[in-house]
């Protein structure tokens, strides 16, 4: 029976283990299910008046949330059991109202949700869904959100005897409207907001006198702003900014001061164009946006929210101190705090990622003292001599560039120098002197050891091997001419015949008579005087110039062609002529030269050609003298080149090429003829570039007709009683310019 009973148990053992585990695994599943709740989201919403709604978003919706707040320093703290927190942040700014920012923590199977504040203040939580929102309150004074509450029940309304004791409108530099209000003491309470195209501000606890209850017409003053209007407002005051333009609207306040820039949104999107227009050094804020409405806030407090933007380090000194109201909508973190800076009087000096704040007047001090030290060390330290060898430069150039007051020397040796003088002479100090030598072109040094470095180092810097430049010039002067002629000439002429017959043995005899002369041809002649044929020559036509009709003949022709037809008694001479000529030139000339940086640079080639002039005989003879003179005849290139700081080449030159293109006879001799070609221009030039600095382009055209009046004008017989000629000729001026530059050894870039 007990081995049965054994046996049953160790059979049974198994099974009553498993379903105690099965057991404790449902009874976990509810405690999983709330350990998987995770903070997906933290975000903020701001309200009228300073409050701010934090809205926290869960997974799943939360139960048994606690919460507890802090005086010092005041916080509220929320605890989310069973929740992991899946924020990306650590903080949140905020900034806004008594909310200065959000931050959460995990740790023991729950999350941690602090909300820091910059004054105590009244909250509640409310859930919807899976958000937990929590209502701050703006942290402003009871008398005034009891003054909010009831605006029209006088007998909840709590006067803080403040009243607004002015209202002034100003023209910023950059085009902004500023509202300037000023109250008869501090603590003033001002809730700034912007409806569509107005700006409204709202003071619970200063009233406004009738006096300041009124309506300014402020459009002539070129700003986004065109009207202000002032009234009560549930026993304070209500100030509408009424504007035409996109504007963007911040306020800060200081003392018994509140101000309102409204500033047009162009000129807030382009702050270097507005302040170059106005005269202004640009602004160069580069800060992250941040958002601050703040009201009777320390001053300190800020400067902590926006070392925590910035990510620097801000040291602040004791005499930091004060509150300020501000509210500034995205607006960069470097601006804001020049803003605040400057409406508390205080200035700010920055050393790597350390900001020092401090009033303006103890920075000054502080500085003043620092270099009165320093002043006072140096003239205290021991003067040192230096030898500093010139090797590129000019030792007393660099002498007189470190201080005016180096004075040349004579002779070889001559130095200049510095003795006692009041104040800094340049680079020296007022124990310091220098010196040169133009033998060794050396300078010597006198001075404290931190001028003597500081000079050395200057003179390392000016000491280096000047560039050289390297500029061609290619003059191309190109011509191309043409000409052609077509004429013609012909002449007709005949002569008288008289034919006798007679009859004289029977044989018959012609009896020519020509110009009165009778003679016999082809026949003897029967008679008692009989004439030798030999004797009896017909006369010639003479040559054919001396009876041309026609004469239009082309000179030199390159080609001809002539007809003749000749008979007993007449003759028929027609000859064409023809010329055409074709003539292309070019001349290229390639002047080169090497100079040193901003260096003038002059090359030349050419003749003096000479030539005769005549002067009167001195002492009142008129016996003239004749003098030869002489007269340049050349190809010149004057350049001064200038190289800048991006590698191009500045140039400033003169070019010019003259030729002798002919001779004129006077009754003294021949004068020469020059053509001149010349160009002077500056011209900016890439390194190794050709450019063409100049050119002159000439075409000239010409047609030449003589003909026989009206038989020329026949039409195809017209021809031959006229002459014709053409002729066309192009000259073409062209001058190229390439600059090289020549790095030297150890020049300076």
């Amino acid at each position: 029976m007990m081995t049965a009973m054994n046996l049953v148990s160790g059979a049974a053992r198994p099974r009553w283990a498993a379903l105690a585990s099965l057991s404790l695994c449902l009874a976990l599943v509810p405690a999983l299910a709330l350990a998987e709740n995770v903070l997906r989201n933290a975000s903020y919403q701001t309200g009228s008046g300073g409050a701010v709604d934090v809205v926290l978003e869960f997974a799943e919706p939360v139960a048994g949330v606690q919460t507890f707040t802090t005086d010092n320093p005041p916080r509220i703290a929320i605890d989310v059991p069973d929740t992991r927190n899946g924020l990306n942040q650590r903080r949140i700014a905020v900034g806004s109202g008594a909310t200065s920012a959000i931050s959460a923590v995990e740790g023991q199977g729950r999350t941690r949700v602090v909300i820091d504040l910059f004054r105590t203040a009244s909250f509640e939580t409310r859930t919807e869904g899976n958000r937990l929102i929590v209502s701050v309150a703006g942290g402003a004074m009871a008398g005034t959100a009891a003054i909010a509450a009831n605006p029209d029940d006088p007998s909840k309304r709590v006067n803080s005897g403040l009243a607004v004791s002015n209202i002034d409108f100003r023209r910023g530099d950059d085009g902004a409207g500023r509202l300037v209000l000023s109250f008869d003491g501090e603590g003033v309470l001002a809730d700034m907001r912007t409806e569509k195209s107005q700006v409204v501000i709202d003071v619970a606890n200063a009233s406004l006198p009738d006096s300041l209850r009124k309506r300014l017409d402020v459009s002539d003053f070129a700003t986004p702003v065109r009207s202000i209007e002032s009234r009560p407002n549930a026993g304070g005051s209500r100030i509408v900014i009424d504007t035409g333009t996109a504007f963007e609207a911040l306020a800060y306040q200081t003392g018994n001061e509140y101000v309102v820039e409204v500033v047009p949104i162009k000129a807030a999107a382009d702050p270097v164009a507005a302040a170059l227009a106005s005269g202004a050094p640009p602004p160069k804020y580069t800060g992250k946006p941040v958002t601050f409405n703040f009201q009777d806030i320390p001053v300190r407090t800020v400067l902590q929210l926006i070392a925590d933007e910035s990510n620097l380090n801000i040291v602040a000194a004791d005499t930091v101190q004060g509150n300020i109201t501000l509210r500034l909508q995205n607006v960069p973190w470097d601006q804001a705090l020049d803003i605040m800076l400057r409406a508390k009087q205080l200035d700010k000096r920055r050393d790597g990622d350390v900001v020092w704040i401090g009033p303006q007047k103890e920075l000054a001090d502080f500085e003043q003292q620092k270099e009165d030290a320093r002043i006072a060390l140096e003239e205290r330290s021991e003067t040192i001599t230096e030898f500093i060898p010139i090797n590129y430069g000019i030792a007393e150039d660099i002498a007189k560039l470190l201080t005016e007051e180096s004075k040349t020397g004579s002779g070889g040796g001559g130095g200049g120098g510095g003795g006692s003088s009041s104040g800094s002479r340049g680079f020296l100090s007022e124990r310091g002197s220098i010196s040169f030598d133009r033998r060794t072109n050396t300078l010597l040094v006198i001075d404290i050891p931190k001028r003597v470095a500081e000079i050395k180092r200057l003179v390392t810097l000016l000491d280096r091997a000047v560039d050289q430049v390297m500029i061609e010039a290619r003059i191309v002067v190109a011509s191309d001419d043409f000409a052609r002629e077509v004429g013609s000439r012909f002449g007709f002429r005949g002569r008288n015949n008289k034919v006798n017959t007679v009859t004289t043995s029977g044989t018959l005899n012609s009896v020519v008579e020509f110009n009165n002369t009778s003679f016999a041809r082809n026949a003897e002649l029967a008679s008692p005087n009989p004439i030798d044929p030999a004797d009896l020559t017909v006369p010639s036509f003479g040559t054919l110039d001396q009876a041309l009709n026609v004469n239009l003949p082309v000179l030199n022709p390159a080609g001809s062609l002539a007809f003749a037809i000749l008979g007993p008694l007449f003759e028929i001479d027609l000859e064409l002529s023809a010329l055409q000529s074709e003539g292309r030139g070019e001349v290229i000339s390639n002047p080169r030269v090497i100079t040193s940086n901003q260096r003038e640079a002059i090359i030349r080639q050419g003749d003096e050609v000479g030539f005769v002039t005549i002067a009167p005989q001195q002492g009142g003879t008129s016996v003239p003298i004749p003098n030869v003179q002489f007269k340049d005849v050349l190809l010149e290139l004057k350049v001064t080149p200038t190289i800048t700081q991006d590698g191009r080449v500045f140039l400033a030159m003169a070019i010019k090429k003259d030729e002798v293109s002919g001779f004129i006879d006077t009754s003294i001799g021949q004068v020469p003829q020059i053509q001149k070609r010349e160009v002077t221009t500056a011209v900016l030039v890439d390194n190794g570039q050709t450019v063409v600095v100049g050119g002159v382009y000439e075409f000239k055209s010409r047609e030449d007709l003589s003909k026989v009046p009206f038989l020329g004008d026949i039409p195809g017989l017209g021809a031959l009683f006229r002459k014709k000629g053409r002729s066309a000729n192009k000259a073409e001026l062209l001058i190229f310019v390439t600059p090289q530059i020549l790095r030297s050894s150890g020049a300076a870039s």
